[in-house]
């Protein structure tokens, strides 16, 4: 195991499980069909969990372009392995969608709604509205990353002892937390990518996969631009404060 494959790992299970649930949910006849909101970003929290779970060790688990640019921003991690990172999270994120095709392919087959399908792989605005909607992404990135940072893993370690104490696996919960409040109260806007490979790279395998329908290409920067954005001021934030 080495950074580049828990990065790429640990995004793919995120990525499985995450719009995993909204196949689930949006599509015709499975038994998760129109479960609602609630199951969506319960499940996506849990997904967040599942990826850090798997990826933290190794890789620290970025999981998210915008997480490593934040935090080389801030000087907390080198510029030199960002490409490397990014590029790991972008192949992570189109297998991840991959699998959620190949496990509901039945499904999709039944599913004639188009933006139903769609859903499974990349988000949308619930009302359309460029700056509206950048502006939901920019804000709710820059929670999720300003509180990455103040997120502190376990350090104290006991005197004259090997033993650290920690929350072990449990330590991923803090930004699996953030993650479903997020969701819960940002997220109805554009569905809450809050992650450019988690949007560009499942919807890039929407366009290749045998599956009818736009990818609906003239919004897929937002959910690009706004996460860039919202890091960014994150960073700048952290960095006046500290």
């Amino acid at each position: 195991m080495t950074p580049f494959i828990a990065e790429i790992l640990g995004t793919m299970v995120m990525i499985l499980l995450g719009n995993g649930v909204v196949a689930n949910v949006n599509l015709k006849g499975t038994n998760g069909n129109s479960s609602g909101w609630i199951v969506i970003t319960s499940a996506w929290a849990f997904a967040v969990f599942v990826g850090v779970t798997i990826a933290g060790p190794v890789s620290g688990a970025h999981l998210n372009p915008v997480v490593t640019l934040g935090l080389a921003l801030i000087g907390k991690f080198s510029w030199d392995l960002v490409p490397t990172y990014i590029l790991a999270e972008m192949i992570g994120a189109m297998l991840g969608a991959f699998l959620v095709w190949l496990s509901h392919k039945d499904h999709f087959a039944a599913t004639e709604d188009e933006g139903a399908k769609l859903s499974c792989f990349s988000t949308g605005p619930a009302i359309k509205n460029n700056f509206s909607n950048l502006l939901s992404e920019a804000i709710a990135t820059f929670v999720l990353i300003f509180s990455i940072f103040y997120i502190a893993g376990p350090s104290l370690q006991i005197a004259d002892s090997n033993a650290t104490i920690g929350l072990g696996t449990i330590g991923a919960l803090p930004v699996a937390i953030v993650v479903w409040a997020i969701g819960l109260s940002l997220g109805g806007t554009t569905g809450y990518a809050i992650n450019p490979a988690r949007d560009l790279g499942p919807r890039i395998m929407h366009a290749i996969l045998p599956i009818k329908g736009s990818s609906n290409w003239g919004y897929a920067w937002i959910p690009i631009v706004g996460p860039i954005i919202g890091a960014s001021l994150a960073a700048a934030l952290y960095l006046t404060l500290n």
